[in-house]
């Protein structure tokens, strides 16, 4: 083991220098003061953590190697040491006279609010997490949460951003919450939402251990080809139809997938596709109406033959216990998955794998979108072909529905795509 004491005097504040065998272990200057830390991967999610020791020189550098060894030890049997150290600071001796809890405050949300205004899934799902992230402090009283113990456990979920800031958000939530029922006193701040933690940004799902980062795909039309002309003979039947309408339409994965039969309609002007309101994404917004979708064409002909050999959900699927509902948006987002060069599900299967790759079924979603743009589609007509609702007083005041627009360009767009695919 060497050290060398006269460069770690001489180190600038952001630098740090290495004791030679003791890997991880480190010596980082700052302004004020020289700390050991031992840098290491969590052999959980190989992604690189630290954790501070102590000072130097009130440490001296036999003791932070003895520390250090211990450490690494330690992570070496699996124990994740952030955790152990989050723990030890926040020990708090909980008592029934602290009175109300973290764990009661996310129970008490979840019955009294999510059940009530959130999906059952989402409900679950949320409460879930709230769980999850609180695992280690459902017994903190919530009037001894301070400042810092917020930040630290928002920032220990910072490796994954959107969970963190999701926690963040339902927290306070939760907190205004039990404020506004009387189960914690007036002038407790809520801190989930006062708190400025550094930015949470996701840096995207990882694929073989890199993030593949937030850039929004949308494919090309020589990708668009390929896709039909190679890779759609990989999915099944049903998978096939799914892309091919929600390319074709711009309509959210997860309403396709309830498309029924006595949603389609042949009117005046030609075939429709109606989705009630209460079934789409918006239906929580005031301003959101039912989405609908013109069919001609190429989707037109899938629509009419799913109807004629089901009754009732056009992609069906069928449970353990024999009972039929409607497929789910993430069968189709798997399947796509499975057969990405990079999909490590069931490696010893052999398939052939996609031609076009880096790429889930909202992107064809996206990738309509985009089209229509460059086609010269007005704003307006392109969110409303989307089902969004328009923003602010133009959503308040404007509820034309654009049937005849969307009519026109969703043609204009199936005649490009066709263009593109037309010898499949």
């Amino acid at each position: 083991m060497y050290f060398d004491a006269r460069a770690a005097k001489l180190l600038k504040p952001g630098m740090h220098i290495v004791v030679d065998g003791c890997t991880g272990l480190r010596l980082i200057a700052s302004e004020t003061r020289r700390t050991w830390a031992y840098r290491y991967k969590d052999p959980a999610t190989d992604l690189m953590k630290q954790i501070k020791i102590g000072s130097w020189p009130a440490m001296p550098v036999a003791e932070a190697a003895a520390e250090w060894q211990e450490l690494r030890a330690r992570r070496d049997n699996g124990e994740d040491l952030t955790a152990t150290k989050r723990k030890a600071k926040f020990a708090i001796k909980i008592g029934p006279e602290l009175g109300y809890t973290l764990g009661q405050m996310v129970d008490d949300y979840a019955s009294g609010y999510l059940e009530r205004r959130r999906e059952p899934k989402g409900a679950k799902a949320v409460y879930a997490r709230l769980k999850n992230a609180l695992a280690d402090y459902l017994d903190v009283p919530a009037n001894i949460v301070n400042r810092r113990f917020v930040f630290d456990l928002v920032e220990t979920l910072s490796d994954r951003p959107v969970m963190a800031g999701s926690v963040k958000s339902e927290m306070g939530a939760a907190w205004d919450y039990a404020l506004d029922a009387g189960r914690i006193p007036d002038d407790l701040p809520n801190w989930w939402r006062l708190v400025a933690v550094r930015k949470l940004r996701s840096l995207g799902a990882v694929r073989d251990g890199v993030h593949k980062g937030t850039t929004k795909r949308t494919l090309s039309e020589v990708e668009i080809f390929k896709l039909f002309h190679i890779d759609m003979k990989r999915f099944s039947q049903q998978v096939q139809d799914f892309l091919t309408v929600q390319l074709w339409t711009c309509t959210r994965g997860a309403e396709i997938v309830q498309m029924r039969r006595e949603q389609i309609t042949e009117e005046k002007d030609g075939w429709w596709w109606t989705m009630p309101k209460s079934m789409t994404k918006g239906k929580h917004q005031a301003a959101a109406t039912d989405l609908r979708v013109p069919l001609f064409g190429r989707v037109l002909e899938i629509v009419q033959r799913l109807i004629a050999v089901n009754d009732e959900w056009l992609f069906p699927s069928v449970s353990r216990q024999g009972l039929i509902g409607h497929q789910q948006q993430t069968y189709m987002q798997t399947k796509v998955h499975y057969f990405q060069p990079y999909c490590k599900v069931k490696p010893d299967h052999l398939r052939d794998r996609l031609a076009v790759t880096h790429w889930s079924p909202h992107d064809l979603r996206r990738t309509g979108r985009t089209m229509l743009a460059a086609m010269g589609c007005p704003n307006e007509i392109g969110e409303a072909i989307l089902g969004h609702v328009q923003p602010g007083v133009v959503g308040v005041y404007n509820t034309y529905g654009y049937d005849k627009e969307r009519r026109i360009w969703l043609a204009m767009l199936a005649e490009k795509l066709e263009s593109l695919v037309q010898s499949v």
